[in-house]
C-alpha cells in the first residue's frame, strides 16, 4: 500500500476518532487558457497524476513547473467508508490557492476564494465512491492576496516560487446531522477559568430543529485527571457557552518554558443522554495585557524575542515536507535563542501552531498581503491589491486559530504603503476594517493595524516599524526617539505622509537585522561584491563570521537595553531561495555559531526589570 503523505491529523484542535486523508495521488492537469469547463475537464480522465498535498510549482509534488498556471484541475475516485454510513461526510480543503470550485459526483458542492484559509463542503449521506474534482484558478496579476508569491516568471529580491492549488491537506470526516463546530476557547487568568463557545453546526435537512432537551458536556483533564466538568442546555442557543473554572491547586499557567496544557473532551447529548457527537480539544490558561509600554504575558513583562518566519521548504515551497519538519522550525528557533515568531506572509498550516503551543513558543498570527498598493499605484503594483476578500480571508484565518495559546498578537498587514491621501482610501478602509474583523474577533490579544511603514488607526493597540540600519551605533541611534515620544516610526519614509502619528502604544522594532552571510562566499572571497552574486541580504555582508556575530550581537543589545520596547523580531529564521539572511540555511542546516547567537539573545531585557533574587 503506497505511503500518505503528510498522513497525521490537519486540524489537531478539533479531532474525531473517524477521519480519512485524502493526500496522495490525485489525476491533475494544467489549463493553460483556463478553458477546462469549456473543453470538459470535469467530465473526463486527466493527463497527469500529482500528489496531494504538495502544489504542483514544488518538488514534491511530482510535477515541478514553476511556470505560470492560470488554472489547474485535480481528479480523484474517494471511498466513503461504509461504516459513515447514516451520518454526513464532510470534505476538507486546508487551503487551496486561490480560487477553487469543487464537484462531487458531477454537481458542484462548494466555491471558496482565498489561498490561505480551509473551506469544507457538506456531501451529504453518501457511502461507496465519489469522484471528486477540484478546478483552481491562479490568475498571475489578479488583485488577490498572494504573500510572497512572485508575479515574475523568476524569483526576485523578496519574492519566490508561486504556489497553485491544493497545498495543505485534503481530508474528509463523518458528523452527525447536528455536530460541534470549531469549539472557541477564551483563558481567563485571574479568574482561574475557560470560557467555551461551542458552536453547533446544522445540516440543511432539517434535523437541526429537534433538539429540546439536549446537552453539551465538557472535561478539562490533566496528567493528574479530571480537573473540572461542566454541562450546558444545547436547545437554546446558536453558541451554547460554558465556563470551567480550575481549581485553585490545579491551576498551571501556559507560557515559554513550561508550555501546558489541559486536555478537553465535548460531548453533544440528546435528550435520552446519547451520545451523538464528540471530539477532543485542548486549551492553555495564559492571558496577554498591556501596562504602559509593555506587553504582559500572564500579568509579567516577557521581551518577545521573535523571529520572522516565512515557512517555505526548498523542496515543498509553502507546505512543509513533514509534520516533523515543522516541529523542528520551532525548535531551531528556540536553540537560537529566539521566544517566539511573526509567521510572516502566509497563514501557516495548523499543526504548526499546534508544534507552537506544545513547545512553549509565542506567534504572532499574519495574513499574506506585503506591498498592497491601491489599484494604478506604480509602487509594488504588481504584488496585489485589497479587494474584500482580505477581510473575508482575515476573518476565516482569525476563526482558525483562535483558541491556540502560543498566538499573542495579530497583524493583518503588512509594510503597506500609499494612503492618507485620495489614492489611498482604498487601503486606508481596508487597513481598518483588517484591524477591526481582528478586534471584534478577538478581545483578549492586542492588534497590530499594519506592520511598517503605514499606521492608519489611532487606536492600534501597539505600534511597530521596520529598520534595517546594520552600523549598531547608527541603530541605536534611530532606535532612541522612543523615549521623547518620537520613535522611527517610518513616519515620512520615501518622502510621503503615509502613517499617522505615533500614540504612545506599546511599541517594538518587528523587522531588523537580515545580516547577509553566506559563509561558502565569505571564506572563498571575503571581498565579494554582494552585487555580484545570486543571493542578497541587508547591508554589506560581514566579511568574516566574528563579524556577523559582533553585528547581532550590537543590534539586538539596543533594543534589549531599551527600558520602553517590548520586543523585537530580526530578519529572519532561514534563508528563503536567494534571499540569504537566515540564522539556517534554507535546507535548515546550520551556517553559524547557533550557540553565540543564542547568548547574545539570553541576557534580562531592561523592560524585564532587574533579575530576581
Amino acid at each position: 500500500m503506497p505511503t500518505i503523505p503528510r498522513p497525521e491529523h490537519p486540524r489537531p484542535s478539533v479531532v474525531r476518532a473517524d477521519w480519512l486523508s485524502l493526500n496522495g495521488t490525485w489525476q491533475f492537469e494544467v489549463d493553460a487558457g483556463d478553458s477546462g469547463l469549456e473543453r470538459g475537464l470535469r467530465d473526463r480522465d486527466l493527463a497527469g497524476a500529482i500528489t496531494v498535498p504538495f502544489a504542483p510549482e514544488s518538488e514534491l509534488s511530482g510535477v515541478g513547473t514553476t511556470d505560470f498556471l492560470p488554472a489547474v484541475w485535480y481528479r480523484r475516485t474517494v471511498a466513503v467508508p461504509a461504516d459513515w454510513a447514516g451520518r454526513r461526510t464532510l470534505l476538507h480543503f486546508g487551503a487551496v490557492d486561490h480560487d477553487a470550485t469543487v464537484w462531487v459526483d458531477g454537481e458542484e458542492v462548494v466555491r471558496h476564494r482565498g489561498g490561505f484559509t480551509p473551506f469544507t463542503a457538506d456531501l451529504g449521506h453518501r457511502t461507496g465512491e465519489v469522484t471528486v474534482v477540484v478546478r483552481a484558478r491562479d490568475d498571475r496579476y489578479g488583485p488577490q492576496a498572494r504573500g510572497k508569491q512572485s508575479t515574475r516568471y523568476d524569483n526576485y529580491e523578496c519574492l519566490y516560487t508561486r504556489t497553485t492549488g491544493i497545498w495543505q491537506t485534503v481530508w474528509a470526516e463523518p458528523v452527525p446531522d447536528v455536530s460541534l463546530g470549531r469549539p472557541r476557547i477564551t483563558p481567563d487568568v485571574a479568574a482561574s477559568t475557560f470560557h467555551l463557545e461551542q458552536p453547533l453546526r446544522r445540516s440543511g435537512t432539517g434535523a437541526a430543529g429537534d433538539r429540546a432537551g439536549w446537552t453539551l458536556h465538557a472535561s478539562v483533564r490533566d496528567a493528574a485527571g479530571e480537573v473540572v466538568t461542566a454541562s450546558v442546555r444545547a436547545d437554546l442557543d446558536l453558541s451554547p457557552r460554558l465556563t470551567l473554572r480550575v481549581p485553585e491547586d490545579r491551576v498551571r499557567l501556559w507560557g515559554p518554558g513550561d508550555p501546558h496544557l489541559y486536555d478537553v473532551t465535548l460531548t453533544l447529548r440528546d435528550a435520552a443522554g446519547e451520545l451523538v457527537d464528540t471530539v477532543e480539544t485542548y486549551a492553555g490558561l495564559r492571558s496577554v495585557s498591556i501596562d504602559g509600554k509593555a506587553v504582559l504575558l500572564n500579568g509579567r513583562p516577557v521581551f518577545q524575542r521573535l523571529v520572522l518566519d516565512q515557512g517555505y521548504y526548498p523542496d515543498g515551497i509553502m507546505t512543509a515536507p513533514t509534520d516533523e519538519a515543522l516541529r523542528r522550525d520551532v525548535e531551531l528557533a528556540l536553540e537560537a535563542g529566539f521566544n517566539g515568531a511573526r509567521l510572516h506572509q502566509k497563514v501557516f498550516e495548523e499543526r504548526f501552531l499546534f508544534h507552537a503551543d506544545r513547545l512553549g513558543y509565542l506567534v504572532w498570527g499574519e495574513f499574506g498581503d506585503w506591498g498592497a498598493v491601491e489599484e494604478g499605484t506604480s509602487v509594488r503594483g504588481e504584488h496585489q491589491r485589497p479587494t474584500p476578500n482580505f477581510v473575508s480571508q482575515w476573518l476565516e484565518a482569525l476563526e482558525r486559530d483562535y483558541s491556540h495559546p502560543s498566538v499573542v498578537g495579530w497583524c493583518g498587514l503588512n509594510e503597506t504603503r500609499q494612503g492618507l491621501t485620495d489614492r489611498g482610501q482604498v487601503l486606508d478602509d481596508v487597513t481598518r476594517a483588517m484591524f477591526l474583523a481582528a478586534k471584534a474577533m478577538d478581545t483578549s490579544r492586542p492588534v497590530l493595524d499594519a506592520s511598517g511603514y503605514s499606521h492608519r488607526v489611532l487606536e492600534s493597540d501597539v505600534w511597530d516599524s521596520h529598520n534595517y540600519t546594520q552600523d549598531p551605533a547608527q541603530f541605536a541611534r534611530e532606535m532612541s526617539g522612543l523615549a521623547a515620544g518620537n520613535p522611527d516610526t517610518n513616519y515620512g519614509a520615501h518622502g510621503e505622509p503615509w502613517s499617522l502619528r505615533y500614540q504612545g502604544q506599546p511599541w517594538f522594532c518587528s523587522e531588523f537585522g537580515g545580516i547577509w552571510w553566506r559563509p561558502d562566499v565569505a571564506a572563498s572571497n571575503p571581498d565579494v561584491d554582494r552585487g555580484a552574486t545570486s543571493s542578497w541580504g541587508y547591508g554589506e555582508p560581514p566579511r568574516t563570521e566574528e563579524e556577523f556575530h559582533h553585528r547581532f550581537k550590537g543590534l539586538t543589545g539596543a533594543l534589549l537595553d531599551d527600558p520602553l520596547m517590548f520586543g523585537y523580531c530580526y530578519t529572519q529564521l532561514t534563508d528563503v531561495f536567494q534571499e540569504q539572511n537566515g540564522v539556517y540555511s534554507f535546507d535548515r542546516s546550520t551556517k553559524l555559531d547557533v550557540a553565540r547567537v543564542r547568548a547574545a539573545q539570553q541576557r534580562r531585557a531592561a523592560i524585564e526589570g532587574p533579575a530576581e533574587g
